[in-house]
């Protein structure tokens, strides 16, 4: 079972956003709040991003570097850290399938980029999300992430030159994208000082434990078998698990149930018995009561009001 991608999935609400933006120097843009995450990858040119307008030290940006900005906050992307920023205008974009078109700037120096987001739930992120850094800087680097890197050239090269096909696959590496981003920034992380999940999931001992629990969340998994799967003992396991994924053991299952239960209630049309017993729970009635806890809404209620939403 892959943690990293099924925690990614647990969160999705829907398909990214994405807008190409061509700049010509002197040009500024102020990106306002966002719900879920945003990223912006260097196609051609350079550019500075600003973390938070209070941030006095921009971020240079260069062909092929990637940003994800964990919560979708505010920020400024310039040419310049001296050049004034602005709200995008509607007169400056254009719909232009497969994503749109933002042109901005004057007659200097260009600089395209991929800009978007993804909607992720943000009220109740995964602690996965929850241990990144605000933002995310990945540059470009010859060797480095070549995943990554190839699927920034086939992004750049199917929006350069769209051709037959390009309406299919340029979301489909859009959608990609977020996970080879996440999947480089745990593999940057140091093994020796790796913390977090960024060490969880390349742990000889925790990393079984998440596999199980994913893989088979309804199955009735205790500290103790949980432990034996990591060869360790059950109180250097527990001890382990906590310190690195931020939770005991069965709280982290408990989360995880409830968070496929959501996923399930959002996408499928089962029905809520039928939720129940996949997410572990030996009744609809304990269900019910664990899934308001949490949610704060019974589980036909958030069926309803996320079939609404989307």
């Amino acid at each position: 079972m892959d943690v990293l991608s099924e925690a990614l999935a647990s969160m999705r609400t829907g398909a990214p956003n994405s807008v190409r933006t061509d700049g010509r120097a002197p040009w500024g843009l102020r990106l306002p709040a966002t719900a879920g995450a945003g990223f912006h990858v260097v196609l051609h040119g350079t550019c500075w991003i600003y973390p938070t307008e209070q941030t006095t030290a921009p971020i240079a940006l260069g062909p092929g570097d990637v940003v994800f900005v964990r919560d979708g906050s505010g920020h400024l992307l310039v040419d310049h850290p001296d050049t004034p920023a602005q709200l995008p205008q509607p007169e400056q974009y254009t719909a232009r399938p497969p994503v749109g078109a933002l042109q901005i700037g004057g007659d200097g120096p260009a600089t395209s980029l991929l800009c978007g987001n993804y909607h992720l739930d943000g009220q109740r992120p995964h602690p996965l999300l929850r241990q990144l850094p605000e933002v995310v800087h990945l540059p470009a680097r010859h060797g480095r992430h070549p995943e990554l890197a190839a699927a920034i050239q086939l992004l750049s090269a199917e929006l350069d030159s769209p051709r037959i096909g390009s309406y299919g696959i340029v979301p489909a590496l859009i959608d990609s994208l977020l996970l080879y981003i996440l999947r480089a920034w745990v593999e940057e992380q140091p093994q020796s000082e790796a913390a977090g999940w960024a060490a969880a999931l390349r742990d000889p001992a925790v990393a079984p434990a998440l596999e199980a629990m994913h893989e088979d969340p309804s199955a009735g998994w205790t500290v103790q078998s949980l432990a034996d799967r990591s060869g360790l003992s059950r109180a250097a396991f527990a001890r382990k698990f906590t310190s690195m994924v931020g939770e005991p053991p069965l709280a982290y299952l408990t989360r995880w149930r409830l968070t496929t239960a959501a996923r399930l209630l959002r996408e499928d049309d089962i029905p809520v018995g039928a939720v129940a017993t996949r997410a572990g729970y030996s009744s609809e009635f304990a269900f019910g009561k664990a899934f308001k806890r949490e949610y704060g809404l019974a589980p036909g209620q958030y069926r309803r009001q996320a079939r609404t939403a989307a």
